[in-house]
């Protein structure tokens, strides 16, 4: 007879064992079913060639409150980026870091914005825009919505550091450069971009969903890899899920949480509006770019929203003396090795041409839209005995994953 799990999880990415870690903790019988050979769903890194390789370009915010719940944040030995970008217009490179972060580049950052980045009416409408996320997020966070795009025209933000800097670094985290994405989440995302030092775990992003997994086991939960649903059925008193070319698994609760673009196979729901990303991965030796500084073209002169030498932040990503050098790219604009390596030159200089092309990551499903108005956090009970989680059930970061795992158990023990 099979045995009747208290919950069962279909998905091992950061919601589903997140959520595994709390009700495995609060004595509940769990079992996590995932089709991969690994967790984290797409917090994965790969070994390629000596180099580590994050699916897609990825990094965490220790500002993250979510974060700090889920993991001792020490056990990621996260290792952090510059506070700050580097902007390529031309010929003319320029320097815009957090002068508070980075002292040593105030006479750059000054430079840099006496250069034409940054009008005095440019700072009136940035202070009119982010000020209120600085100092009460709460008042943005309950205030009006609108795109981001109608926020800044609002605020006065239509100079240079919106169309060479902000747009450009903005599209590369949102997927979208802000015409469709809601104002009320860019600007509380700004705000903790400013206020934190994003970075990565020294040894790839999936250090996280692993940490997750070694907390859920510890407190007693079963992570069956390469178990693939392809249904589940709702029962009076339980749930059943079919296991591809395995035994069903029975459940009194079932958790679903998978990538949005699975949604309605496994529920009916409607699947949510998806936005694509793809990133590229070159190796270089050890004469790589020196700026360790996140790198965006001001004049959006090829498919490129941003460029960074990861090594330079987190040495272990590439072999002893040589670096990685990522460049992402929106999926819709279909770009290609010549005019990615065409704008790489432009941006790092002639040695971009020869650089090793080790992988190119195709990310359709990479997050999930969020526009204005921007809505209120989707419910987590489905039905009786169905619970959804995911990052399209909060907002699209890592943050939203953790927060809706940590939602969909709460609904369970409550």
């Amino acid at each position: 007879m099979t045995a009747l799990h208290d919950v069962a999880i279909v998905g091992a990415g950061l919601a589903g064992l997140r959520a595994a870690a709390m009700l495995a903790r609060s004595g509940r019988d769990v079992v996590v079913l995932d089709a991969g050979d690994d967790v984290g769903g797409r917090q994965r890194t790969d070994v390629v060639d000596g180099f580590r390789l994050d699916r897609g370009f990825q990094v965490l915010n220790p500002r993250y409150d979510a974060l700090a719940r889920a993991v001792d944040l020490a056990d990621l030995d996260l290792r952090a980026f510059p506070v700050g970008v580097r902007v390529v217009r031309g010929t003319r490179s320029d320097v815009l870091a957090h002068p508070l972060r980075h002292p040593g580049m105030l006479p750059a950052t000054i430079a840099g914005a006496l250069s034409g980045l940054v009008s005095p009416a440019d700072v009136v409408g940035a202070a009119r825009w982010l000020m209120p996320a600085l100092v009460r997020p709460a008042s943005v966070a309950d205030g009006p919505d609108a795109t981001l795009h109608e926020a800044w025209d609002r605020a006065g933000l239509t100079g240079p550091l919106r169309r060479s800097v902000l747009e450009p670094f903005l599209t590369g985290v949102l997927a979208d450069d802000g015409a469709e994405t809601s104002a009320v989440y860019a600007t509380l995302l700004t705000r903790l971009f400013a206020l934190g030092r994003p970075g990565v775990p020294a040894q790839g992003i999936a250090v996280l969903p692993r940490r997750l997994a070694a907390l859920a086991r510890a407190a007693g939960a079963d992570i069956r890899l390469s178990h693939a649903v392809d249904a589940i059925d709702v029962r009076d008193d339980r749930a059943e899920i079919g296991v591809v070319g395995g035994d069903t698994v029975a459940a009194r609760e079932v958790i679903v949480a998978v990538g949005g673009d699975q949604v309605s196979r496994l529920t009916g729901e409607p699947a949510p509006a998806m936005r694509g990303l793809q990133t590229w991965w070159f190796g270089t030796d050890a004469g790589a770019p020196a700026s360790a500084l996140l790198t965006v073209d001001g004049e959006r002169s090829g498919p490129i929203v941003n460029s960074v030498v990861m090594s330079r932040t987190a040495p272990d990503y590439a072999p002893s003396g040589r670096h990685l050098v990522s460049a992402s790219c929106l999926l819709r604009d279909a770009a290609d090795e010549a005019s990615v390596r065409a704008q790489l030159t432009r941006m790092w200089g002639g040695e971009a041409a020869s650089w090793e092309l080790l992988r190119r990551d195709d990310i359709p499903n990479a997050l999930p839209a969020l526009g204005a108005p921007m809505r209120h956090r989707s419910p987590a009970r489905l039905s009786e005995r169905v619970v959804l989680a995911g990052d399209h059930r909060e907002t699209p970061s890592i943050a939203g994953a953790l927060v809706s795992g940590e939602r969909a158990a709460q609904a369970i023990l409550g």
